[in-house]
């Protein structure tokens, strides 16, 4: 398994359209083959900055998603609401205490 780590940073003025649309998909990002979780965290000092981090079980899942209408759908209307380009990173847990 990994997780893979979205940073995101939205016009502050359409940061609560993010939000709403982040709740009405959620379920269906979660239930994707392979999705064994999703989280979705708000910067504490920058409130238009976010990040989401999904735990797959394997890259090709996260590939398949990623090629999914449902994704192309969710990212077209997500990616009007940037500031800047989004960052992403796939890292592998090494260790937990």
């Amino acid at each position: 398994m990994f997780t893979r780590i979205v940073k995101m940073q939205f016009k502050s003025e359409r940061v609560d359209e993010f939000v709403q649309h982040f709740d009405s998909v959620k379920e269906k990002v979660r239930n994707q083959p392979g999705c064994r979780s999703v989280v979705l965290y708000q910067d504490k000092f920058e409130s238009n900055v976010f990040f989401t981090y999904s735990l797959w079980e394997n890259e090709s899942d996260l590939e398949s998603y990623r090629k999914s209408d449902f994704f192309k759908e969710v990212w077209q209307h997500t990616k009007q609401l940037f500031v800047n380009k989004p960052e992403a990173w796939s890292v592998d847990k090494i260790l937990e205490l």
